[in-house]
């Protein structure tokens, strides 16, 4: 089975490097597991770190519980994010290229960077006591597989579904704004919009009740693998999408809105 293992691994690089897609593993390999897809995508990182990636934190994907039935995918997983696959925003705006991406989507998500380690809880004020600040994000997310169509399993191994990330303008977390932070994150509203028109709306609590939640989540989940490293202190965490992932196109401009979260939205333009 290792060997099975490292052939997927092999096949999945060469989809993302060539930006192809492929079937799905379980169409092939019905039994293949989610801890099978992590155990492919260890061997994946590993490959990745000896050319020259580096993590600089991770992504969550399915904690928005409200498009679970539309993709069929009923838990969260997690990938590593990477230098080349992270980039900052100036003042709230930034465009990105799209040659290269699989199906590209966008995931309007709230980010986080982690002032130290982070504890196995579900206490929200206990998990931004070790977040140095958060902020707006897009995630750009792809599929390897043929029209979004997945299980879990497939879509870990497919390394978590991550293109890319813009991380907007940060607002620090303090020993002032902490409890009210804790608060804004499960009600705040965000609106995604493309050009002039809104094309969704979407909850924190949407992303498992609150984005702080979905952090402590990741945690809890970490410790159960000790094969990789829990999180630490400067990694950067997005959390999931508190709307569904919309396809996306060059020339297209998007834009969110956090509402009452009081992050400062981003627009994004694809070329």
């Amino acid at each position: 089975m290792a060997a099975d293992l490292q052939k997927i691994a092999s096949r999945l690089i060469a989809a993302h490097d060539g930006a192809t897609t492929l079937p799905p593993i379980t169409a092939d390999t019905p039994d293949f597991s989610v801890a099978d897809a992590y155990t492919v995508l260890l061997d994946i990182e590993a490959r990745r770190r000896a050319q020259g990636w580096r993590a600089v934190g991770r992504k969550i994907g399915f904690t928005n519980r409200t498009i679970w039935p539309r993709y069929g995918v009923y838990q969260p997983m997690w990938a590593h994010i990477w230098t080349h696959t992270v980039h900052f925003a100036e003042g709230g705006r930034a465009a990105l290229p799209l040659q290269g991406f699989v199906q590209p989507r966008i995931e309007p998500e709230v980010v986080f960077k982690l002032n130290g380690p982070l504890p196995a809880t579900d206490d929200p004020l206990a998990v931004l006591s070790c977040v140095e600040w958060m902020a707006p994000s897009f995630e750009i997310v792809q599929s390897h597989f043929p029209d979004w169509k997945f299980t879990a399993a497939d879509c870990t191994a497919a390394f978590g579904l991550h293109g890319a990330l813009i991380v907007g303008d940060p607002v620090a977390m303090t020993g002032a704004n902490r409890a009210a932070l804790a608060t804004a994150l499960p009600t705040f509203k965000l609106k995604l919009s493309r050009g002039d028109a809104v094309i969704d709306r979407g909850t924190g609590s949407n992303v498992l009740g609150s984005p702080a939640l979905a952090l402590g989540h990741l945690a809890r989940l970490l410790a159960d693998q000790p094969r990789f490293p829990p999180l630490a202190a400067g990694e950067i965490v997005t959390t999931g999408t508190i709307t569904d992932a919309w396809p996306v196109a060059a020339g297209e401009v998007w834009s969110s809105d956090y509402g009452a979260l009081g992050l400062t939205g981003l627009t994004l333009n694809f070329n």
